[in-house]
């Protein structure tokens, strides 16, 4: 039989192990510091704040009024000027919308993720997801913008909280982009942020869907599309990530798994999942040897490369504008 002294020392060992393992998949989530946000304004006092973010954004001149709104969420290692280097500051100015930079510290995260794996910070009305949907309000009435016309993206461990904000705040998106992100609830069906990061949780397309659906009880929709972009040689956030992000947001939006449209855009493989009324609900962009980053195409004016900002000749960041009816984009 164990002695007390034992069951405690076991416990410490077990304790310290699992904060181990944690602090490795934050790790493993980490690019290098993003250009420094020089056309990003920050915003203070925009509610309470749980999730003790910064609200940084870009508001182009002359912004109309009713103009669409984009939230975009860096990397781990990053910081709000991911909305800089990404494209899309760039492309607000061209299209007339404005941009949210949500921005972590170091404080929350040590690696300054958001913490897409954490429960007190992905349920609607708590922490980070409660400070980034507080930034979408101010913004919206500070421009008197488009509540219809709100869209949220991100890389990485920003992707895993677009997936966070699609799930949890469903009503204030029309739509999501997520890059070499994780599906909503991963970290919890898989034990843990590394085996989710990995692929190695084990769910149907209806358990996803009801992962999401448990975070909005009785929301009767409508859902946000998904736009998902992965690299095929990204060994940070497996690409059977992409897999289940499709299996769950087509079953959140009545669709089957089997892709209506098969093509490639700019030499890369493209699938789209429409529901059973014809709509577009889902769509990926498996871009072929790239590793774990954000597409974009300096050549045609989108984004500036920098670590796991990566220069494919594609750029995420127009695709989406496209997509999402903001108007022609670069990529």
């Amino acid at each position: 039989m164990q002695t007390r002294a034992a069951r405690l020392t076991a416990t410490r060992l077990t304790a310290t192990l699992t904060a181990l393992l944690a602090a490795l998949a934050v790790t493993l989530l980490t690019p290098g510091p993003a250009v420094a946000a020089t056309s990003l304004t920050e915003v203070t006092g925009f509610g309470s704040n749980p999730g003790a973010l910064r609200m940084f954004r870009h508001n182009p001149p002359d912004l109309p009024a009713n103009a669409p709104v984009v939230v975009a969420l860096h990397g781990c290692g990053q910081n709000a000027g991911y909305a800089v280097d990404s494209g899309w500051t760039a492309l607000a100015d061209r299209l007339r919308f404005s941009v949210v930079a949500p921005q972590q510290s170091t404080a929350n995260n040590l690696s300054a993720c958001f913490d897409w794996f954490q429960a007190g910070d992905i349920a609607r009305g708590a922490g980070e997801a409660a400070s980034i949907a507080q930034m979408v309000d101010r913004q919206l009435a500070d421009v008197r913008g488009d509540a219809s016309r709100v869209y949220v993206t991100g890389l990485s461990a920003g992707g895993g909280m677009t997936a966070v904000m699609m799930a949890a705040y469903p009503e204030k998106f029309a739509a999501g982009g997520i890059v070499a992100g994780l599906p909503y609830g991963c970290s919890d069906a898989a034990g843990g942020p590394y085996p989710c990061m990995y692929g190695w949780a084990n769910q149907t397309p209806a358990q996803w869907g009801d992962r999401v659906r448990r975070a909005r009880p009785g929301y009767p929709g409508p859902w946000p599309t998904l736009t998902v972009f992965q690299g095929s040689a990204d060994g940070t956030v497996k690409p059977s990530n992409m897999t289940d992000l499709v299996r769950q947001w087509t079953d959140v939006q009545g669709a089957d798994q089997s892709a209506d449209v098969s093509d490639t855009v700019a030499g890369y493989p493209h699938r789209l999942y429409r529901d059973p009324s014809g709509r577009a609900v889902a769509e990926t962009y498996s871009v072929t040897g790239m590793g774990h980053g954000q597409p974009v195409d300096p050549a045609a004016g989108c984004g500036n490369a920098a670590p796991y900002i990566l220069d494919v000749h594609l750029c995420a960041a127009g695709r989406l504008s496209d997509t999402w009816g903001l108007g022609p984009g670069l990529g």
